[in-house]
């Protein structure tokens, strides 16, 4: 967690739709980074990383959809990979040792941390992906590389790869051998460019009123955001912009049957279980690390957090339905975890009309965190149409695989990962 979450005086939230989204960017790195980074270099840092738009697209009425896979993977880790690799490469270019980024990732982590990092000077990749449970586009975009990449495939679930990630960040002698960092969540680093859009997609919303709470001369018309969620890392840095100020009325922590959020919300226990493979398979995660940061923002209080999050769960069959739905009505394709968080969405909203009065009605943004051409085989079968693979992915297809396969056994890892500290 930062030391402190800065604040933006409320003033910033009503000039920020004049601002362009580096602007908006640079503005909130500046908070964090600040006597850290000289602003010059932080500014090249930071307008080399978002340089590709997240646009707000109008869906239905009060719903928006957050588009966030504009990037090279289409797929919203490409700007945190982006953000991080410039970054790591600015404070190992006057180094002498050799920087090894270990990485967990159920999908698209791996393929925008690979390209993101790809040939950068003085920094070594290592992914480790599960076996057979990510997407075959996902797992050629991520073990194809080479170079300064290398891909792990782990006979195992997601949740084993994150925890021999952090068994190798807690094994003395690997830290004493290599110089190691994550790309993962549990990095903060990751998390601080994903709250650049959270204030670039309010900045973006026409007529709305900058408050979540009903002031005098103002119409009320609370915010929702709905975050598909997996290991959290995304909701997380959307909590984090509503510590900043940003005016959020309430966050969805929309999952799949991977729930143990949203059970902790309903019954304040967290029961973490071994990852289900569902059709959202960058959300298969039974044991979330940036829960952890959530209890922390939360003093660990339930109570507090049910104030700001609401937790839904969303079967396969309700991502189909969502994916066909969306469709039909507006002629719109999600992929399907974009699904999962429309599904919420709507579903929350549909509850809002009921029970609030007439007057007040909420906005809702939801959030496409991938392009629908990294999941065509399930979009496919679901709206029995072809979909259009673009260049930059299909390319990825043809190309042979290059990956390291190992058990989910630390002693395995360590072994692998030993012979580098003499490479």
């Amino acid at each position: 967690m930062p030391e402190k979450i800065p604040k933006f005086p409320s003033k910033f939230f009503r000039q920020a739709k004049h601002l362009s989204f580096q602007e908006i960017s640079f503005e909130i790195a500046k908070k964090f980074f600040f006597g850290d980074i000289p602003q010059n270099d932080l500014e090249e840092i930071t307008h080399g990383a978002v340089n590709f738009d997240a646009p707000l697209k109008p869906l239905a009425g009060n719903i928006d959809v957050l588009e966030l896979f504009h990037g090279p993977t289409l797929a919203f880790k490409d700007f945190a990979a982006g953000f991080m690799a410039r970054l790591m490469a600015y404070f190992v270019k006057d180094s002498d040792k050799e920087l090894t980024v270990l990485t967990a990732t159920s999908g698209d982590t791996g393929s925008a941390v690979a390209h993101g990092f790809f040939k950068a000077p003085g920094i070594r990749v290592i992914i480790l992906y599960p076996s057979k449970k990510v997407s075959e586009m996902q797992e050629k975009m991520l073990a194809t590389m080479g170079e300064n990449i290398t891909a792990l495939e782990i006979q195992g679930t997601f949740d084993d790869c994150q925890r021999l990630v952090k068994q190798a960040f807690a094994d003395k002698d690997l830290k004493q051998k290599l110089f190691l960092t994550s790309a993962n969540s549990i990095n903060i680093i990751r998390l601080i460019p994903q709250i650049f859009y959270y204030i670039y997609a309010f900045a973006r919303l026409d007529n709305y009123s900058p408050s979540c709470k009903r002031e005098a001369g103002r119409d009320f018309m609370p915010l929702i955001f709905s975050v598909p969620s997996g290991n959290f890392g995304n909701l997380t840095a959307g909590l984090l912009a509503k510590r900043m100020g940003l005016p959020v009325f309430k966050f969805i922590a929309a999952t799949n049957i991977n729930d143990v959020v949203p059970r902790y919300l309903e019954n304040g226990i967290y029961l973490p279980h071994p990852a289900q493979k569902t059709l959202s398979n960058a959300m298969d995660v039974g044991d979330p690390s940036n829960f952890a940061r959530m209890l922390e923002l939360y003093d660990n209080d339930v109570r507090i957090m049910k104030k700001d999050i609401i937790g839904m769960r969303c079967a396969d069959e309700e991502t189909v339905s969502a994916i066909k739905d969306v469709y039909r009505k507006y002629n719109y394709i999600l992929d399907p975890h974009g699904a999962v968080g429309y599904f919420a969405l709507k579903k929350y909203l549909d509850c809002w009309r009921k029970a609030a009065p007439r007057a007040i009605r909420a906005r809702g943004i939801f959030l496409e965190t991938a392009h629908q051409a990294k999941f065509a085989d399930t979009v496919e079968d679901a709206l029995k149409i072809k979909i259009l693979i673009p260049k930059r992915l299909s390319a990825y297809l043809d190309k042979e695989k290059k990956a390291v396969l190992l058990p989910a056994d630390f002693a395995a890892l360590k072994e692998f990962l030993t012979p580098l500290h003499s490479a």
